[in-house]
């Protein structure tokens, strides 16, 4: 992948978190939580910026021609821990403020809809074990807050 791919690949995700950082935030603006949104949008801004140096830029893009890169593990891992709206930054999910919580959301749901998934599924399928958590506990019930400020409800709970 050329240096321009990458940062266009790079740039396509950030604008989608953007997006959704936006679309949340602003929802708690108007529901009164107007430092939290307020928060959200500018975290935002400088979301994932350290995908753009060093060991990130050059190993951690999943479009990468190099499936088997030994440092792409390392890549992830350091992205993980320098930035704050990772569980892994923090030593737990549950040691998190709710603005990063917010904000992993709205990364997890730009991420659903680049590769085609469910994302409330993958919250309560894989995020829980990973993170261990469940969606009735606290953070279970923050992420389930977000979630529902991000999605459309589901088709069959509009019935």
């Amino acid at each position: 992948m050329t240096t321009d791919e990458k940062i266009d690949f790079v740039l396509g995700h950030i604008n989608k978190v953007q997006q959704n950082c936006y679309k949340v935030g602003k929802k708690l603006i108007k529901s009164g939580e107007i430092e939290l949104g307020r928060n959200l949008i500018a975290n935002g801004q400088i979301h994932d910026n350290s995908k753009f140096k060093g060991i990130e830029f050059d190993h951690i893009i999943e479009n990468s021609l190099e499936k088997n890169d030994p440092l792409k593990k390392d890549a992830i891992s350091h992205h993980n821990k320098t930035n704050p709206h990772h569980p892994e930054y923090w030593g737990s999910i549950h040691n998190m403020p709710d603005v990063y919580i917010a904000e992993m959301v709205c990364d997890c749901a730009a991420r659903s809809a680049e590769f085609g998934t469910d994302l409330r599924l993958w919250f309560k399928e894989d995020a829980s074990k990973r993170y261990s958590f469940v969606m009735e506990d606290e953070a279970g019930e923050k992420i389930e807050r977000f979630l529902n400020l991000l999605l459309e409800r589901p088709f069959s709970s509009r019935l």
